[in-house]
């Protein structure tokens, strides 16, 4: 049966059965409409949830007529549906989901009602979902640092051999003064030979609720850099409290179990607490994931971004960092530390590799 003509059926129903020629196709989608049904049908609009049996039993139909992005998707509608987050607390049900970021963020989230016989369950869903995820993401990345950190590395303080002079030009356009009819740098920018100097990444992660799935690639990535022997790497995750998480980036499940999702957040204490670490700031990359929507007043945000780049840090701000793209986010934030130097942008795990070998530069 064509392809879009199997999607018009779906689409459209029983009611248009009509449109296959095979009795056989016929009784394969009507058990898809059953499927379907089962989540979209007009029943389920008051967010009932069903039985248990009759989950487990959907659970499995779905795999045998879908695919599994189509799998994860269905998944995570239902869980919105039909009110299926008190049913994640049961091992038999959990361990028949598909494992997905999405899923593996939902039970971080929850990981507080879990009870002691489901704890296992979700740990070992979530590190499937972290392996999947590293055996993915791991050879990009360790391939964008290694010829990053190869390459020269650019410096504000160059000898004049050193100076990028296009680059320097490009910077101070700004300051070009009409009266001398010339321009008057304010930043000299060069590249030096590869050094010995150790480059520190830190990642800053906000915990908030619509950061979970962030969460999930940062702990990830986190761990990844951690094997990078040119790199020092630290993990800290903030709502209205700090946490440094760098003891547990060898294991990103652990780390992802030390965090509490949810609650308020106090981007300026974490930026603060993140200065502290900085020893040498020319040397150092400070990633911020965080929609930017702090919990306090936006001025110490501001004034500790400010100082963290004009020590020299590279600092960068994502917006998200995952799959879907960013969200809802504090757009006049975004604008001002913008207009501070600060970049602010929504960025895929695909393109992270490419992110970290630029900072590093």
């Amino acid at each position: 049966m064509d392809e879009r003509l199997r999607r018009w059926r779906l689409l459209l129903g029983p009611a248009a059965a009509s449109l296959t020629n095979d009795e056989l196709s016929e009784r394969s989608l009507r058990e898809m409409d059953e499927v379907l049904d089962f989540l979209y049908g007009p029943e389920r609009k008051g967010g009932t949830a069903p039985p248990a049996p009759q989950v487990n039993r959907w659970l499995g139909d779905i795999r045998k007529y879908f695919a599994t992005p189509m799998v994860q998707l269905l998944q995570r509608d239902a869980l919105e549906r039909l009110g299926l987050e008190r049913m994640l607390l049961e091992p038999e049900l959990l361990a028949s989901l598909q494992p997905d970021v999405h899923l593996a963020a939902r039970l971080l989230a929850l990981k507080e009602a879990l009870p002691e016989r489901t704890r296992e369950t979700a740990r070992a869903v979530v590190r499937r979902v972290a392996e999947d995820l590293e055996r993915r993401l791991r050879k990009p990345l360790e391939q964008a640092l290694r010829g990053s950190l190869r390459s020269a590395r650019r410096t504000r303080n160059p000898r004049l051999r050193e100076i990028d002079w296009h680059l320097t030009i490009r910077r101070n356009l700004q300051h070009y003064s009409p009266e001398l009819q010339t321009l008057i740098p304010h930043e000299i920018i060069g590249r030096t030979r590869k050094g010995s100097a150790l480059r520190h990444v830190i990642v800053l992660c906000d915990q908030s609720g619509s950061m979970a799935s962030s969460m999930v690639y940062a702990a990830v990535f986190g761990s990844v850099l951690l094997s990078v022997r040119a790199l020092k790497t630290s993990f800290v995750a903030f709502s209205t409290e700090v946490v440094d998480l760098s003891e547990w980036l060898h294991d990103p499940v652990e780390l992802l179990f030390g965090t509490q999702l949810g609650g308020g957040t106090d981007i300026a204490a974490a930026l603060h607490y993140a200065r502290s670490l900085v020893e040498h700031p020319r040397d150092g990359i400070l990633v911020l994931i965080s929609d930017l929507f702090e919990g306090g007043e936006e001025a110490p945000l501001l004034r500790q971004a400010a100082a963290l780049h004009d020590d020299g840090l590279t600092v960068v701000v994502l917006l998200a960092l995952d799959d879907e793209g960013a969200g809802a986010f504090n757009q006049d934030i975004a604008a001002r530390l913008a207009a501070l130097g600060i970049p602010a942008f929504a960025c895929t795990p695909q393109l992270f590799p490419e992110l970290m070998a630029a900072a590093i530069e």
